[in-house]
């Protein structure tokens, strides 16, 4: 392993994920505010914990209760007024439901003049969650969509036709009280009603569109499912103002301003990274490919969100599987690095942000016997990763905009 690019990779990403922490947005979204009535607060997402922490710092007392439902491992104590539930994700449990059902009775009281404070990040569509299907065929078709290689905004269309809560239906559970919502983007663009399946925001997708994703991936669904995706979701909303804050853009360009920092020319390649993580980690490879040699220290970063289609039943997630697939491509060449990290710092069901590769890993991984075609065909980056110190670990950071991948030349 290069020791000098992989000190380099590991101060990139603590320099990116720093620079996207939420508090300040959520600090910014209250400034000044005043609120007439009652304030309760909801938070859902990965970043709940740290948003509802931001705003209770900010208004104190003034937040008469709150409810907080974030992924497991992502509270980090309690909150006076709050209460925090820990919940299923990528795949929605019972705590999901619990958490959900908590913050529905307390809104469902609330007068005109109250305000509903609405923090919601990436990882809410599976958080922030009631169903109107069974728990069971709710879980089977969430897992149906990940493992068929769905993007994020098709698997949220099909998701807000089955729950009580996604596609603008909490803000009308809200009602008459106002929502202020402060959203953590997670989905390129920004879309309001993508983002955690927009539970306070009109939905602009479709009955149409749901059916057709549905077909598209064959999904298995009940007589009753099926009926689900006809009923129309609401199209526009009187009781919701929304600030979106934070994006991929910005991780994008704190990773830029880190490369810079430490010698490397920084090249962003795109904010909007949308494809097979397989493809983006082989692409990566070979702009490193042509470009060494060059005499330059370069850094190309792209942000945004691959996905990973399901063909074994290893582990990994869609950034170790990205770096691992770049392997084989800067194979011999020293100076060469690739990784790809989650900024929530959880990449798919582990305990890894994301992976790191350079020019030595590929006869590292021969050494134990493995081969990278076999692995990515397994699913099992992880454990490859494992065994040749590949594995970038954050632990939770209390943020999620996305994921950013960066390829590193260091000459010159």
């Amino acid at each position: 392993m290069n020791h000098t690019l992989r000190s380099h990779a590991d101060q990139i990403v603590r320099a990116a994920i720093r620079a996207v922490q939420p508090d300040a947005a959520v600090r910014r979204a209250l400034a000044g505010r005043e609120f007439p009535g009652r304030v309760v607060l909801v938070a859902a997402g990965k970043a709940a914990w740290q948003m509802a922490k931001a705003a209770s710092d900010c208004l104190g007392s003034r937040i008469e209760n709150g409810v907080v439902v974030t992924k497991y491992g992502h509270a980090l104590g309690e909150i006076a007024n709050f209460d925090c539930y820990e919940a299923g994700h990528p795949v929605p449990d019972e705590n999901s439901f619990r958490g959900t059902q908590a913050a529905i009775d307390l809104v469902k009281d609330l007068e005109k003049n109250d305000t509903v404070l609405f923090l919601l990040s990436g990882g809410g569509s599976a958080l922030f969650e009631k169903p109107l299907l069974s728990a069971d065929e709710l879980r089977d078709v969430t897992s149906q969509l990940l493992a068929c290689g769905a993007d994020i905004v098709e698997i949220n269309t099909i998701r807000k036709r089955f729950s009580q809560v996604k596609g603008g239906r909490f803000a009308e559970l809200c009602a008459p009280a106002q929502v202020v919502s402060v959203i953590l983007s997670d989905i390129l663009g920004d879309p309001p009603d993508m983002i955690a399946s927009g539970p306070a925001a009109p939905d602009s997708s479709t009955c149409a569109d749901a059916k057709r994703i549905a077909e598209k991936y064959h999904l298995r669904l009940s007589d009753a499912a099926r009926r689900l995706l006809e009923a129309e979701t609401p199209k526009s909303l009187s009781n919701v103002e929304s600030h979106v804050t934070g994006s991929v853009r910005e991780l994008c360009a704190a990773a830029a301003s880190a490369c810079e920092s430490l010698g490397y020319e920084p090249i962003l390649l795109t904010d909007r990274l949308c494809c097979q993580a397989k493809e983006a980690g082989s692409f990566l490879a070979s702009i490193l490919q042509t470009h060494s040699g060059s005499g330059k220290s370069l850094a190309f970063i792209a942000g945004g969100e691959t996905v990973v289609k399901l063909t074994g039943k290893g582990k990994g997630g869609r950034n170790q599987e990205l770096a691992l697939s770049a392997a084989s491509g800067i194979s011999g060449i020293k100076t060469a690095a690739v990784f790809s990290v989650g900024s929530d710092g959880t990449d798919g069901p582990t305990d890894a942000a994301g992976g790191y590769v350079d020019g030595d890993t590929c006869a590292a991984l021969k050494a134990q016997g493995l081969s990278i075609d076999s692995v990515l065909q397994e699913n099992d980056s992880y454990h490859a990763l494992e065994k040749v110190g590949g594995l970038i670990l954050t632990g939770p950071t209390g943020t999620n905009v996305n994921d950013v991948a960066v390829a590193l030349l260091r000459e010159g």
